[in-house]
């Protein structure tokens, strides 16, 4: 389980900084609460409303000045945690910070193909944005001026091809709702066949993805997968949503 690790790595912003930790959850159904707890969390359980409205649910809860919105399997490089604390100290005017994340595929990370550095904004003033709704990668709005960090999160969502292919599935059904939303409901062999090939192409190849080894050449076959689902499920859903 990645929460303990995540929740480790804050402990030195939350000890040092006067900081809180919040976890928002919609009904698990393993040790999160109890591990939680155990981190003296304040814990809101919540139904499911999507993942802005619930990382929004999240950033409305928290009292402190600044706000560091992380999913169960995002840890902080060691360095990461006195890099925030001096970022904070020395930028007055910032109103949020971009986070390298490193994204780890079978138990490597992916330096390669587009998937690294990979930035994240995450680390905002409170109140000066939000997530908004993108399918299953909600990304924060902001206002304001913006830094990047040096250090990264440590990204260990897909150990196993298993959960991988499970979450590409689950992703592609929210992507295609998005897609539908900007018109993309018909059947077209280019989103569904071309641009997939295009897209392994263009990663693995000009993008150097190769140079991932085995782990690169299945997680760029299979993201290409994902591609051509989604477009296949956007396809569906307006063929679906058509009045009979």
């Amino acid at each position: 389980m990645n929460l303990p690790r995540t929740l480790e790595s804050v402990m030195p912003l939350v000890r040092n900084g006067g900081g809180e930790i919040i976890v928002v959850d919609s009904g698990s159904t393993d040790r999160t609460l109890e591990i939680a707890r155990s981190a003296d969390a304040k814990i809101f359980t919540e139904p499911w409303k999507g993942f802005a409205a619930q990382k929004n649910s999240a950033i409305a809860k928290a009292t402190c000045d600044w706000v560091l919105q992380l999913d169960a399997d995002e840890p902080l490089e060691p360095e990461l945690a006195d890099e925030i604390k001096h970022a904070l100290s020395s930028n007055p005017e910032v109103q949020g910070f971009w986070i390298p994340r490193k994204n780890f595929f079978l138990g490597r990370w992916v330096r390669h193909g587009g998937f690294y550095p990979d930035p994240k904004l995450r680390l905002i003033r409170r109140g000066a944005g939000h997530f908004e709704e993108y399918g299953a990668h909600p990304t924060i709005k902001i206002t304001g001026p913006t830094r990047r960090l040096k250090h990264a999160l440590i990204h260990n969502a897909y150990p196993t091809l298993r959960g991988y292919i499970d979450h590409m599935n689950s992703y592609s059904s929210s992507g295609a709702r998005v897609a539908v939303e900007k018109g993309y409901g018909r059947f077209s062999v280019i989103q569904i066949v071309f641009r997939p090939l295009l897209t392994f192409i263009y990663n693995y190849f000009f993008r150097l993805g190769f140079l991932d080894g085995r782990e690169g050449l299945l997680l760029h076959l299979y993201h290409a997968v994902y591609v051509s689902w989604k477009y296949s499920k956007a396809w569906e859903l307006a063929r679906e949503r058509k009045p009979s």
